[in-house]
């Protein structure tokens, strides 16, 4: 015999009830979690005015859940701002660097790569375009 008392019928029915709840808790925390193939626009968006973005700069779209880009040759990117770790939505850029409020998790906003874990993966790039002098991100004909 062990010497400490049985666990009330109350104590093992609690763990027996928050258990799933746990696992669910952690599943959700897992790396490899997030389906980069299933965020983006489902129609094209207008975010505005292509000079909106300065060169080797970044603007967030927090509403749409975007970060557009631009390379330092002038190029535009665009990518997801759901965090590839836990599928959390970044909400903040520092200069041109994107930063989960979840885990830490950072990104290269003009790249979408990954700069601080946990996260391993970069975030979902989407097609974008220019149409008359606007920035357009999702499905894009241009």
């Amino acid at each position: 015999m062990s010497g400490r008392p049985a666990p009330s019928r109350r104590t093992v029915l609690r763990t027996a009830a928050l258990t799933p709840v746990a696992g669910i808790g952690l599943a959700a925390c897992s790396p490899g979690d997030a389906r980069p193939d299933t965020v983006g626009p489902t129609a094209p968006v207008d975010l505005g005015a292509e000079g909106d973005v300065a060169e080797g700069g970044a603007k967030l779209y927090q509403d749409q859940k975007i970060v557009v880009g631009r390379t330092d040759d002038g190029a535009l990117k665009a990518h997801s701002t759901i965090c590839t770790h836990a599928r959390c939505p970044i909400g903040k850029l520092v200069g041109t660097k994107l930063v989960c409020p979840c885990h830490g998790s950072e990104f290269d906003a003009r790249t979408g790569e990954v700069l601080k874990s946990p996260a391993s993966v970069p975030l979902a790039e989407l097609p974008v375009g220019v149409e008359q002098g606007r920035i357009v991100v999702g499905p894009y004909e241009g």
